[in-house]
């Protein structure tokens, strides 16, 4: 099976796996682990910020940063189909008693006079703005690129209205390959980021959050009232660590792999690419074909490929590591194929 369903089902490599083995491990509650320490100082480095945390998911990292910057009956600004809005089950208003205000995005990035006239002013009958929330890549835009001049034009506005911005950076260093800059030129527009290491970068968990001390002090309080402190955590923190370092400079070879797919994807009658892809996320509509997602997919499975419904009519693929450049050629196959019946 090809399986394109997502970057996050990479399986860690074979150095992955000796570093596993080999860590040097101790009590991470205690600050005692010498690996997790070397992935929190590495991570903040890459990201230009003062310190880091390492954390057992995205989602966490995301939730972790809402509740260290917010306090309950404050609001949030978040793009309409943000990752934090769509995929992580209310948890900004389940856990840190903050509601969301969305506001709508092109291709994911949200016009920054939107952003200013959504900042809620003094008022006594209005939550306060307590943060804005950016996601680059974006997801739902089919892992388009926020870009960095929008991003800096977002947190000006943000900094003069003494509101913090966070970063869901899940797929950051996709968006910087794509965009060919450092990924500190993304990460300088925010007060804190996250980050995945379980997606493109191929480590089997983990995510980091990076931001100032203070912040890092207060939301490693956070990540354990939330039961995420680790004890020898080290042996999760090596493969973290070769991802960050290692894989991260690989990412053009899976969005390489994403464009060949979605030309091809465009020649195959009754298909058409909702969008054209910027990074390792194609979407394809299949609704030429009279067919649900759900059924299109089902089909592909039997050819051999395993997709992701997206929509009523919405597929998406994700390239990663694990697919090569024949397996693509293979996936094209089994896609036109999937498309004829």
């Amino acid at each position: 099976m090809i399986d394109l369903r997502s970057d996050t089902v990479t399986k860690p490599t074979e150095e992955m796996r000796k570093a596993m083995y080999n860590a040097e491990v101790g009590d991470d509650v205690y600050k005692e682990d010498p690996t997790v320490r070397e992935l929190e100082e590495t991570a903040a480095e890459i990201l230009g910020k003062e310190a880091a945390l390492f954390v057992t998911s995205g989602t966490q990292g995301n939730q972790i940063a809402v509740l260290t910057h917010c306090r309950p009956g404050q609001e949030i600004l978040l793009e309409e189909e943000s990752h934090i809005f769509y995929y992580e089950s209310g948890a900004v208003a389940a856990l840190a008693g903050v509601q969301t205000r969305t506001v709508p995005g092109s291709r994911g990035a949200m016009d920054p006079k939107d952003i200013f006239q959504a900042i809620r002013t003094e008022d006594i009958h209005y939550p306060e703005t307590g943060l804005i929330c950016i996601e680059n890549t974006h997801n739902r835009a089919g892992g388009a690129v926020v870009p960095a001049a929008n991003m800096e034009a977002i947190y000006s506005i943000a900094s003069a209205n003494k509101v913090p911005v966070h970063l869901d950076g899940a797929r950051l260093f996709n968006a910087a390959a794509a965009a060919g800059i450092d990924v500190k030129e993304f990460s300088k527009s925010t007060d804190t980021v996250q980050i995945c290491l379980s997606k493109g970068l191929g480590a089997p968990v983990g995510s980091i959050i990076a931001g100032s001390e203070k912040f890092i002090h207060t939301a490693r309080k956070w990540r354990k009232r939330l039961g995420g402190g680790m004890r020898q955590a080290g042996v999760i923190a090596a493969p973290g660590l070769i991802a960050l370092t290692k894989m991260k400079d690989r990412l053009g070879e899976d969005q390489w792999n994403a464009k060949v797919l979605a030309e091809a994807i465009e020649e195959i009658p009754g298909l058409k690419l909702a969008r054209q892809p910027e990074t390792n996320i194609i979407v394809a509509d299949v609704e030429g074909l009279n067919i649900t997602s759900s059924q299109f997919v089902d089909q592909l499975k039997t050819e051999g490929v395993i997709s992701g419904t997206f929509g009523p009519t919405f597929v998406r693929f994700v390239t990663h590591f694990d697919v090569s450049e024949d397996d693509i050629q293979k996936a094209i196959e089994a896609i036109a194929k999937a498309a004829k019946q």
